[in-house]
């Protein structure tokens, strides 16, 4: 499935990774020296809490990109289940609900 884009999600994992390393040495530098205007923190937070989670898709289907298929679908509902209850909190309290 990801056969031909190995390089496409190494070069874009390697440009993420860049991004999240400087924005999180900002966060740090403006949490000593608050210079860093409010709407440009609060863009910062936004890409540090959900930048992990992208880098972690894109680092993960560079390396499901060597699998089988199976293991590709096994991820793929991975990250899948993890955004659904990261943007979706009460169904994980509905899933648990239904299994107890």
């Amino acid at each position: 499935m990801f056969k031909g884009l190995e390089k496409v999600f190494d070069i874009i994992g390697e440009i993420l990774a860049v991004v999240l390393v400087i924005v999180f040495a900002l966060l740090i530098l403006d949490a000593n020296f608050h210079f860093l205007p409010d709407t440009v923190l609060n863009i910062f937070t936004v890409i540090k809490e959900y930048g992990a989670l992208i880098l972690i898709a894109v680092v993960g289907c560079e390396a499901m990109s060597k699998r089988n298929f199976l293991f590709q679908i096994i991820f793929l509902a991975l990250v899948a289940l993890i955004v659904i209850f990261l943007f979706f909190p009460g169904t994980y309290d509905n899933l648990i609900h239904l299994i107890k």
